[in-house]
């Protein structure tokens, strides 16, 4: 169980024993079906839009709890210290990536449209930036949108794109004038039953399982010119200014999944033995897990300084890719070695420590590699 810190008021402990409940009874029972299946059920979306867990930073006039991004912070670690990667990455992809570009980049039109139903289940929500040619490299952008009259066309394809099997609406960054690099590209908002939009095969991962990440293709799909986000090309500037916020829900994704790993690594440690003693009272065990435990508390000190920045409005993009980069990477250290602390039953899928080293590998790629976190942090030299 994770233990409470002072970034939390008692009002957010409360909150978390709700996530917990909501855990426990509408996962737990599920959750190695929808492994196998490759994605969780549709009704899951209904299920956490009733519990209030959808979108809780969103005001009530938008149909959420008013609450604060923290309230997001706290459902992404309770679904993963209960190590259900898959079912987190889901949720967090809707309410805190997708959320927070329609709340804030998006007109007052389309926040009142979508944002509510975004709260209730009722829209599922995805974000097509990755193309099969560019990654990390936004600018190499090719899918284009080409504006007549009061519609644009939009062409092209997207590829691991999260909620891709259920999404009902997806925010597309696509090119709107052939300026280039970072000019001229647009967000614009495509609900999924629109002529001319396929959604390709679900995709085959080493982890998060149950998370259905897939390809999409546009061909000559039409939308409303209405439903541009902001002004036409400003596109890329939008997405500089909501990755922070990725990024920091990430950092907290990998925390949350480290201390599972470290947790049930000490549990198991103290219960099994070689050559007549507990594994955990060999010293190199001992000095391993002060290692991962000392990791594991400067890691939460620095997201939650990372998460009160957040909430003044204050995270910078250095800070934001520091968090990322850092406990990502000890996220994927933490793993290995409780792993290695398994011996061979690690190696098995019947050891959760199995499924977390798997889940754990995509942190360090989505959301921006690690080699572009340093790239980023290299800039404020």
């Amino acid at each position: 169980m994770l233990k409470p810190r002072p970034v939390y008021s008692d009002e957010h402990e409360m909150f978390r024993d709700a996530v917990r409940g909501f855990v426990k009874a509408e996962i737990t029972p599920h959750f190695q079906r929808w492994e196998e299946a490759g994605i969780v059920d549709r009704s899951f979306w209904d299920a956490g839009g009733s519990a209030g867990l959808l979108c809780p930073q969103l005001p009530e006039e938008y149909g959420g709890a008013g609450g604060s991004f923290k309230h997001n912070c706290i459902v992404v670690e309770e679904i993963a210290y209960a190590g259900y990667a898959g079912p987190m990455t889901d949720f967090s992809v809707h309410s805190d990536v997708c959320c927070g570009y329609i709340q804030h980049a998006g007109t007052e039109e389309q926040r009142r449209k979508w944002l509510p139903r975004m709260a209730s289940g009722e829209t599922v929500c995805a974000i097509a930036m990755t193309e099969p040619g560019t990654g990390s490299d936004l600018q190499g952008i090719k899918t284009r949108a080409v504006r007549d009259g009061d519609v644009y066309r939009i062409s092209g394809s997207k590829t691991f794109i999260s909620n891709g099997q259920h999404c009902d609406l997806v925010i597309v960054v696509a090119r709107t004038s052939d300026a280039p690099g970072s000019k001229g590209m647009s967000l614009i908002l495509v609900e999924t039953d629109r002529p001319g939009f396929r959604r390709g095969r679900n995709l085959h991962k080493l982890g998060h399982l149950s998370s259905d990440t897939s390809e999409m293709f546009f061909d000559e799909v039409e939308v409303p010119a209405s439903n541009v986000m902001g002004v036409e090309g400003t596109g890329f500037a939008t997405l500089m200014t909501e990755l922070p916020q990725e990024r920091l829900i990430i950092a907290y994704q990998s925390m949350a999944s480290a201390q599972r790993a470290f947790d049930i690594t000490v549990e198991y440690t103290r219960g099994r033995k070689a050559f007549g003693q507990a594994i955990a009272d060999f010293q190199n065990t001992r000095y391993k897990l002060a290692d991962l435990k000392a990791d594991l508390l400067v890691g939460w000190a620095f997201a939650d300084q990372c998460l009160e920045k957040h909430v003044l409005g204050q995270l910078d993009a250095l800070h934001a890719s520091t968090a990322k980069l850092w406990c990502t990477e000890m996220h994927g250290r933490v793993v290995d070695a409780c792993l290695q602390l398994h011996g061979g039953y690690g190696f098995m899928r019947e050891y959760e420590i199995c499924r977390l080293f798997a889940d754990a590998r995509v942190q360090r790629l989505y959301g921006g590699t690690s080699e572009i976190m340093r790239e980023l942090i290299s800039r404020s030299l």
